[in-house]
Parts: structure tokens; C-alpha cells; sequence
């Protein structure tokens, strides 16, 4: 059969033949055994729904199987026999464009050089899910092939409730991931409705079709990591960023190091994506003794190196051993995936790879308690070293909630609810980039072509140059990083899947090099171009620990702002809309809300751009300004400036003496 063939297919009449094991793919963890026999029958009845009676007496054990074996039903039988990746949007059977470049974008996350476990269809965090099985992945693209401009696909959690009628100027598809009520939202409510296949965890950009693997956070990675030096008042090279993680999201960090300028150590306990992230050239070296590391790390500090090194072992052991050999740490952070510490997310110390695994599934309370014993010794070792001068920050993946939450000596003069350490939100990102709409910006080049990226390099650094020109104070630093991020782009290899590119732009930036792109797409001097962002953005995500850390006027644990993101940026030409509960902070820690948006040349794609992304950052803004963010005050008026159709309340300051005559 083609690849056409295939995809038109769906779910196959007759079943192709059951798949082995592949030990050498980098799998999902098993899952914690967690239904009671009635509910398992239930979960096996769930999967069953998608396929003939006929197929049930053969699929039955099977899939019985694969939910003892795993804690999941996958259905590895119905993985497609055709490799995975983004192809070219013209290889993809369709009636719409719209709906192959969706095509395009699922099967990028689910390419195995981007996804952490391609098989388990998670492509980054441990649990963020594309889809819960291959049936829902073979139906969605079957549906996809065959919709045109005139419906809608409307996703469930990962499973496709079906094609609707709509119109052309409606989205193509409408995402929904784990979506709670908001009693059901516990890490044990997740593994029970996951594991029954009526729900998932879409993390942020997993589940909405929209991760270009490690690229993706590399930018605000790197931005990060500037801004962090520039607030010890230090230039980068030669000195040293210590953190955890090289999976999907946190494969980026030693790249962002390299780019930025410094000495980086990520430690990662799991062999695979260690191999992984070095043989794709995101990380230098690869070191798996301690001692041995200390000596590297005192040369490059000596010699000013700019160097990324992967320590392959556990971060706490990392910590405690820089302590003793007293290696200053200039920056410290930590990317494991804490929103999922007890499925994988978070490897003890103490425990080798694989004992934690055998625990994980085996003795999932004794698994707690040593994740949360390495937890506490993590927090004492990072408080030696922040009396010694390190500035540590929280990444935004709940390290200092679970920490706190693990007992650790982590509140801020024995508060119960202020840390003592800042997210990297409230110090970097929040006030030097999300109040002033600068958010991450992505597009993906849908023909597939080096060439077609090379030249939207060229036209957003066009842009942005032309825009420098004439931008106030208060952004020239953005636009500087910016503008040297762009022009380092090819020069840094980024790529890994589609032909993607990611940027920071305020709303101004992203209209204006969103409408230069869809004007040479019309000329013929580019292919299409799907427009998308990190829902780690201005406006898009709700997230207390996170994203909207430096709201403080009381209103950080609502989530309004994504729920009006999602429905505004709807009607306003998004070619496929996405809500989320979950996220890099954990499910039910965060609503986050995504788009993706199709260029294709024509005078609509033109309105739809400057109408779309205008709201989705200035909706993220006018929040922010009402919460008395002095930045977004700035940004919410120049915004009004250009726009006289803009009309928002802005907030009126108190004299605060006045509360001392109370």
C-alpha cells in the first residue's frame, strides 16, 4: 500500500499483524497499576468501541496485555508501517491545505527524532500525549484526508468525535486535552481516567500539534539564561549554569548555554536521552564520573570555555558534589519533569535508572517517598550553594512547588505560600518580555525546504531591523536578542523534524513578519507557512507558578485569560484552536490555550493575521496592565496608540500612604 493508501485506510479491515517490542526506542515508563477489575473490563471496552466485533476476540487479550504489561492500551499493532515525519505538504492526501498542514504537524510530533516516546505517542514531559492510541491516530488522519474547508474535526482528548459541518472561515479543527472537571483534576485522577482512554494530558504544545522539538524553548532558553547573567552582572563565558533534564523540552538547555555563551551541566539519569541530545549536537560532551566532571568543569572555568556537558547521573548528586569540591555555580535551575514526579517526570537519587522504574510500578508509595527524600536533599544542597552566591531559579516545570510540597526547607521566612526562590517568570521572562508582548513565535515551512526557512530568516530579521529603528527604550533590549538570535539561527542548527523556526516578537512583530511571510508565499517565492506559538506565551496560558507568577493583584489562580484566548482567537481566523488543563506545571495546575494558523498567500489569510494576531497578544496584555504590571501598562497603551478600534480599562493606582491612616 502508499502512504496515500494508508492514510485513507483509517482503522484497517483487516488487522496488520502485531508488532514486537522495540528495546532500543526510547519508551514511556510503565504507568502505576491503578484500575480495579471492573474498571480494567471498562478500559478494555473503551478501546474496543473503535473496532469491529469481529476483531474483539483478537484484540481482547491483547490489549488486556498491553494494559497489565504497560498501565496503558496503545495498540502498538495499528503503529503505522510508514516512518514517521513532517513531509512536504503537497504528499499529503487532502481536499483542504488547511488540513494537511495539521497532517504535517501531527506526524512532527510524532517523529522520532522529536518525540521522547514515539511509540507511546508522547512527544515531550514524560506524559505529553499527541494522542492516547494508534486507532485515534489512524482516524484522525483518515478524517483529516478526507474534510474539507467546509467542516470542522472536533478532538476529545486525543480521540476524534467526528467531522462536523462548519464553514470556511470557522477552524479546520478544535483541541481539547484532559479538560476536568475541576474536582477530577488530582495526578491520581489522571492516571485513572487516562488509563480508562477517556482522557489525556496534552502538555502545551504535544497534544495541539505544534512542538518543533528542542527548538522550540531553545530561544527562550537562551534568553533566559542571558537575562540571568545579566542580573548577577556577569558576562556568560566562562561561567557555569547548572540544571537537570534532556528530554523534549529540556533537551534545549545545553544548546541555549552554548548559544548564550557558558559553561552548562545538565545531568539526566536516562542513558537514552543523553545519547540522543549528543548525537543530534545539542550537547558537547558527555561525562559519567563525578570526579572526572568536576576536573572539566574547573578547566573550562579557568580557560573561559563556553562548553555544554552532560553529566549522566542524577542532578542531586551533581549539587552535593560541587558543594564539597567547592565549584561556584553562577546559575542554577532545574528542568526534570516535576509536574509528573511520581510517573517518570522526577528520578530519585540513590536509585540506578532502572530500580526506579521496577519502583515506579511495583511499590508506587515507596517510589513517593524516595522522590520526595531526593527532593529535600536537592533543596539543602541548592541553599548551600545560594549562601555562596548562586542564583537559582525556578524553570517553570513545579520545582518548587513539589519541593515544598515534599517538606523541603524551600518558604521564604517560614511563609506558607512565598518561596525562596523566584520563577524564572516572575524575575526574567514576566517582566522583561510577557508584559511587553514579547512571546515565543513560530512558524514551520510546509514545503519542507531548507531553502523556504533560510528566507524567512531573511524576512523576519528584515522586519525586526526595520522595526529597531523606530522602537521606544523600553524594547530595544528585546529586539537586539532578538535580532542576534535570527541571525545565528542556521548558524546554530536548530532544526530537528520540520523546517521550524521560533523567535520572541511582540504583537506589532509577529503582524508584521506573519504579513511579509504571507506576501512572498503569493509571489511564489516561498511555500505555505503555518503560523503557531508555545502556549508559554502572553496571553495563552494561566499558570499561578508560572506563566502569570508576576500577576499580584490576587488574580493568578484564575483562568479566565486562556478561556478568552482559545475563543477569541476562534473566530478571528485560526485554522485550529487548542485548550488544555495541564502543562508544564502539572495537571490541574494550569489552563493553557494554543493555534495554529495556515499562510497560504491569499488576501483572507492576509485579514485573518492582523485580526488574530492582534488579540492573542493584547488579550495577555490588557490582563496584565489591570493587574498594575507597569510594562504591560506601557505596551497596553502603545498598543491603543496604533490601533484606535482598541479600547481597554486601565487600572487607577492608590497613594499608598493613605492605608496608613486607616
Amino acid at each position: 500500500m502508499t502512504f496515500t493508501d494508508q492514510i485513507l485506510e483509517g482503522i484497517p479491515a483487516i488487522l496488520p499483524s502485531a508488532k514486537p517490542y522495540d528495546p532500543s526506542v526510547n519508551h514511556a515508563p510503565k504507568r502505576k497499576d491503578i484500575l480495579n477489575p471492573e474498571e480494567k473490563k471498562l478500559a478494555l471496552r473503551n478501546a474496543l468501541r473503535y473496532f469491529d466485533k469481529s476483531q474483539h476476540s483478537t484484540l481482547l487479550p491483547e490489549f488486556l496485555e498491553e494494559l497489565e504489561t504497560y498501565g496503558r492500551i496503545y495498540m502498538y499493532r495499528l503503529r503505522p508501517d510508514y516512518d514517521m515525519y513532517a513531509r512536504p505538504i503537497e504528499e499529503y492526501p487532502g481536499k483542504s491545505h488547511q488540513a494537511r498542514a495539521i497532517m504535517l504537524m501531527v506526524q512532527n510530533n510524532l517523529d522520532p527524532k522529536v518525540a521522547q516516546h514515539p511509540h507511546e505517542l508522547i512527544t515531550y514531559g514524560g506524559n505529553g500525549a499527541v494522542f492516547q492510541n494508534w486507532a485515534q491516530y489512524r482516524l484522525v488522519m483518515k478524517y483529516l484526508a478526507e474534510m474539507t474547508d467546509e467542516q470542522t474535526l472536533v478532538m476529545y482528548s486525543g480521540h476524534p468525535l467526528g467531522l462536523f459541518p462548519s464553514h470556511k472561515n470557522a477552524p479546520r479543527v478544535v483541541v481539547t486535552n484532559g479538560m476536568m472537571i475541576p474536582n477530577y483534576s488530582q495526578p491520581d485522577d489522571w492516571e485513572r481516567f487516562n488509563a480508562l482512554g477517556v482522557t489525556q494530558y496534552g502538555q502545551m504544545t504535544a497534544g495541539s500539534y505544534m512542538y518543533i522539538g528542542p527548538q522550540g524553548i531553545v530561544h527562550g532558553t537562551t534568553i533566559t539564561v542571558l537575562n540571568g547573567f545579566r542580573k548577577i552582572r556577569k558576562a556568560p563565558k566562562g561561567h557555569l549554569f547548572v540544571t537537570s533534564g534532556l528530554g523534549g523540552m529540556s533537551g534545549a538547555q545545553p544548546k541555549a548555554g552554548n548559544i548564550a555563551g557558558c559553561i552548562t551541566v545538565c545531568a539526566e539519569v536516562n542513558p537514552k536521552a543523553t545519547k540522543t541530545r549528543h548525537s543530534q549536537g545539542w550537547v558537547d560532551e558527555v561525562i559519567a564520573d563525578l570526579d572526572q566532571l568536576v576536573q572539566r568543569v574547573r578547566k573550562a572555568q579557568r580557560e573561559g570555555e563556553v562548553v555544554s556537558i552532560a553529566y549522566d547521573g542524577n542532578v542531586v548528586d551533581v549539587w552535593e558534589k560541587f558543594y564539597e569540591e567547592d565549584i561556584h555555580i553562577d546559575l542554577g535551575s532545574d528542568q526534570t519533569s516535576l509536574h509528573n514526579p511520581w510517573a517518570g517526570g522526577y528520578y530519585p537519587a540513590g536509585l540506578s535508572f532502572e530500580e526506579a522504574n521496577r519502583m515506579m510500578a511495583e511499590a508506587p508509595e515507596q517510589f513517593k517517598e524516595e522522590v520526595q527524600k531526593s527532593l529535600r536533599r536537592q533543596v539543602d544542597a541548592i541553599n548551600k550553594h545560594t549562601a555562596r552566591g548562586t542564583y537559582f531559579f525556578d524553570y517553570g516545570n513545579a520545582f518548587l512547588l513539589e519541593a515544598s510540597r515534599a517538606g523541603a526547607d524551600i518558604m521564604k521566612n517560614n511563609s506558607s505560600e512565598e518561596f525562596k526562590y523566584p520563577s524564572y517568570v516572575q524575575d526574567i521572562m514576566g517582566p522583561m518580555c510577557f508584559d511587553y508582548g514579547f512571546g515565543p513565535f513560530r512558524w514551520v515551512c510546509a514545503s519542507g525546504k531548507a531553502e523556504d526557512l533560510q528566507k524567512t530568516d531573511d524576512i523576519a530579521c528584515e522586519v525586526l531591523e526595520e522595526m529597531r529603528k523606530h522602537a521606544p527604550r523600553e524594547i530595544q533590549q528585546q529586539m537586539a536578542d532578538n535580532i542576534q538570535w535570527i541571525k545565528g539561527a542556521q548558524e546554530n542548527k536548530l532544526v530537528v523534524g520540520s523546517q521550524a523556526r521560533i523567535l520572541y516578537a511582540d504583537a506589532e512583530g509577529r503582524m508584521k513578519i506573519a504579513e511579509a511571510f504571507n506576501k512572498a508565499i503569493s509571489k511564489n517565492e516561498i511555500g505555505f507557512v503555518i503560523l503557531g506559538r508555545d502556549h508559554h506565551d502572553v496571553s495563552g496560558t494561566d499558570s499561578p507558578f508560572r506563566e502569570t507568577s508576576n500577576i499580584y493583584d490576587g488574580s493568578r489562580f484564575t483562568a479566565d485569560m486562556a478561556i478568552h484566548n482559545v475563543i477569541g482567537d476562534s473566530f478571528r481566523g485560526a485554522t485550529w484552536v487548542s485548550i488544555h488543563n495541564g502543562g508544564g506545571v502539572g495537571w490541574g495546575e494550569v489552563i493553557n490555550g494554543g493555534f495554529g494558523m495556515v499562510l497560504d498567500g491569499s488576501k483572507e489569510a492576509d485579514a485573518n493575521l492582523k485580526s488574530m494576531l492582534f488579540w492573542d497578544v493584547n488579550n495577555g496584555i490588557a490582563r496584565r496592565s489591570w493587574a498594575r504590571n507597569e510594562e504591560a501598562v506601557f505596551a497596553i497603551k502603545r498598543a491603543m496608540k496604533a490601533e484606535p478600534k482598541l479600547k481597554v480599562t486601565l487600572p487607577n493606582r492608590v497613594d499608598e500612604k493613605l492605608f496608613d491612616l486607616l
